[in-house]
């Protein structure tokens, strides 16, 4: 099963590697693509961020385009040991990736220090750090949920 595409090269004739590579990617990704373990280009962050959907990807290039393909290290991060390989890769948007890594790290470190969820929700909207998608504000819940997704 393939989806929409912002390449003009992608048809639905092509597969998903193919789909991929004509956006700049290479390596995991392709790999995993070739070998069925990505199913569609599709943004599989727990929230995605782009305004075109999740399906929409931009060719990578140099800046890298917040909108390119991007593998994000699932479920064990870089930060603790993960590498870039099948069984610990999800297919992301660039920009959804980093997002993502920073309200993790950022809640990493004040749960390290003892913080509560509530105390950490609290800082994060005191400092008003940019909250996930479709959440009007910080809570002891959504900061369980972003550090875990």
């Amino acid at each position: 099963m393939t989806a929409k595409t912002a390449s003009p090269e992608a048809t639905m004739g092509d597969t998903v590697a193919d789909q991929l590579r004509a956006h700049g990617t290479r390596g995991v990704l392709v790999q995993m693509a070739r070998r069925g373990q990505i199913i569609q280009l599709r943004c599989e962050m727990p929230k995605c961020y782009c305004h075109k959907g999740r399906g929409y990807f931009e060719p990578r290039s140099n800046p890298l385009p917040d909108w390119a393909p991007s593998p994000d290290h699932y479920p064990r991060l870089k930060a603790d040991g993960g590498h870039l390989v099948p069984w610990n890769v999800r297919l992301s948007h660039v920009l959804c990736n980093r997002e993502d890594y920073g309200w993790r790290m950022r809640i990493r470190r004040m749960l390290e220090k003892g913080m509560s969820l509530e105390e950490i929700a609290e800082n994060l909207n005191h400092k008003r750090i940019r909250r996930p998608h479709g959440s009007a504000k910080w809570s002891a819940m959504t900061v369980r949920k972003a550090f875990v997704s």
